[in-house]
């Protein structure tokens, strides 16, 4: 496969990875109505975006819960296409918590919509390593990135392991179908 076509492959994956893995929320009505909507995948409306913003300010909200509604508020703008205002959101989440494996697996799809393989790449070994909700979709990120930095091999260990993983996943089957392994 010539570099170009690997290049724009990856590049046109990096666009379908999802922004989800959202962060469960025990606490205020607010935030639960954040996390639903981050959960939903769905398109999020301005309505949305106001519960999560009352989540953050509401007295008695548990800190646990708004790390996890800036990682919810997050995804929903990452959905709106507000990559910055996302990336200002889970940098606060990480800033409140390094270990918050959503915030790096997030993270690292913004980064990834904006180009920025070099810099994800990493967010989504430490998401990994943290132990995501979402190991299918952190392989599946860090195989694009892998692929857009030209090491195909690693690619095509993480996108075999998204599959293992999310066997239904049609999209993770789809890039590594393109693959072929050539016995040496």
């Amino acid at each position: 496969m010539a570099t170009g076509k690997i290049f724009a492959a990856a590049l046109l994956a990096a666009s379908s990875i999802p922004a989800t893995a959202a962060v469960m929320t025990v606490g205020s009505n607010s935030a639960r109505l954040c996390y639903e909507s981050a959960d939903s995948g769905l398109y999020p409306t301005p309505a949305t975006l106001a519960r999560c913003d009352t989540a953050l300010t509401e007295a008695g909200t548990p800190f646990r819960d708004i790390v996890a509604t800036y990682v919810n508020r997050g995804i929903l703008k990452l959905r709106r296409g507000q990559i910055e205002a996302a990336l200002a959101d889970f940098d606060t989440a990480l800033r409140m918590d390094p270990r918050q494996p959503e915030a790096y697996l997030n993270k690292g799809a913004a980064l990834m919509r904006q180009d920025n393989a070099r810099e994800a790449l990493p967010l989504f070994t430490v998401a990994l390593e943290n132990h995501t909700n979402r190991p299918d979709i952190a392989h599946f990120g860090r195989a694009i990135a892998y692929e857009t930095l030209g090491d195909v091999n690693a690619a095509y260990r993480d996108y075999r392991r998204a599959t293992e993983l999310a066997p239904d996943w049609a999209e993770a089957r789809a890039e590594l179908s393109r693959f072929r392994v050539i016995p040496r």
